[in-house]
């Protein structure tokens, strides 16, 4: 057996260094995370692997936004899949809305008269979502009729992202840079009603079943699958079903905070996933944490092992 080494820490060391000292330790979350960074640099730095990024919860309005879009304009990610939640905030700040710092101690009856949404402790201005659907409205009125009848899920985030500004946008840097965003629950989310009406009005068909076409030739496409799963709910699930079409992943990692003894997929850590035929082996590091915390400080050390 390896012993357990302490973790020394250093005036001016880097992420990078401070990781390599967790994964020294070698136990419990320091160890976890020091392996996940070794994984992702592997993912990011070896050009055979087709990287899967899934993301859940409230991850754009939390402040990640720049991260993603960093990894997309990098070349660093294959594909997202996401809930919808994550799309419709990063269109809200691409039409200039903010999310902003609020109070968990708040009195959510007086936010509503005061037109204020909350999600944990992150404010947004109601009036924002009524802006999105009038400027999605106006997007989709500028994609041709035979552009949004039957088109993926996919397509459609794609056309939407083409007619963005925000360079900063998720939206953007997936349709500039050729990575497809899947989102299987898109509708339900704060778009899903618009588009709903929309489609009473004008023509809009979407075939989600068409996803499912690009999804799988990534999977086969690829001569090795690696995943970097934010959460769980639909994104973790789609990513993790999909690539048993490959016989599973050949490295993941998982970042959540969902309990494990529910039975819940969500919590389930990745070794279950074995189970199912949608991972391969032990090439997977299961982290119990808050995302906001251990994703960013995984692809700052990550980053910089790749760039050495």
């Amino acid at each position: 057996m390896k012993r357990v080494e302490q973790i020394r820490l250093r005036p001016g060391m880097t992420v990078g260094e401070l990781a390599d000292e967790m994964l020294k330790a070698g136990v419990i979350g320091a160890g976890r995370v020091g392996r996940a960074v070794e994984i992702v640099a592997e993912m990011f730095s070896n050009p055979d692997y087709t990287t899967f990024i899934t993301l859940s919860g409230a991850l754009v309005p939390s402040g990640m936004r720049l991260i993603f879009s960093d990894l997309i304009r990098g070349g660093y990610v294959d594909a997202v899949v996401t809930n919808g939640a994550n799309v419709v905030h990063d269109l809200v700040e691409a039409i200039g809305g903010h999310h902003m710092v609020g109070r968990v101690e708040a009195d959510d009856a007086k936010l509503l008269e005061e037109g204020i949404n909350r999600a944990y402790d992150i404010f947004i201005e109601s009036h924002v979502f009524a802006d999105l659907e009038k400027f999605i409205s106006r997007i989709l009125d500028s994609i041709p009729e035979e552009g949004r009848v039957g088109v993926p899920i996919h397509g459609l985030l794609r056309e939407i992202g083409t007619r963005l500004e925000d360079e900063d946008s998720i939206l953007f840097n997936a349709a500039k840079n050729d990575v497809p965003i899947f989102s299987p629950g898109f509708l339900d989310s704060m778009l899903g009603i618009p588009l709903w009406m929309y489609s009473k009005r004008n023509s809009l068909r979407i075939d989600p079943l068409k996803d499912f076409d690009l999804f799988a030739d990534k999977v086969y496409d690829a001569k090795k699958a690696g995943a970097i799963i934010l959460g769980g709910g639909t994104p973790k699930h789609h990513a993790l079903y999909m690539n048993t079409l490959r016989e599973g992943l050949d490295a993941a990692v998982q970042i959540s905070s969902a309990r494990v003894d529910d039975g819940s997929l969500s919590g389930a850590p990745l070794r279950e996933a074995i189970s199912w035929g949608k991972v391969k082996g032990a090439r997977t590091s299961t982290i119990f944490g808050d995302v906001t915390v251990v994703f960013p400080l995984i692809v700052a050390a990550a980053l910089e092992k790749v760039n050495r």
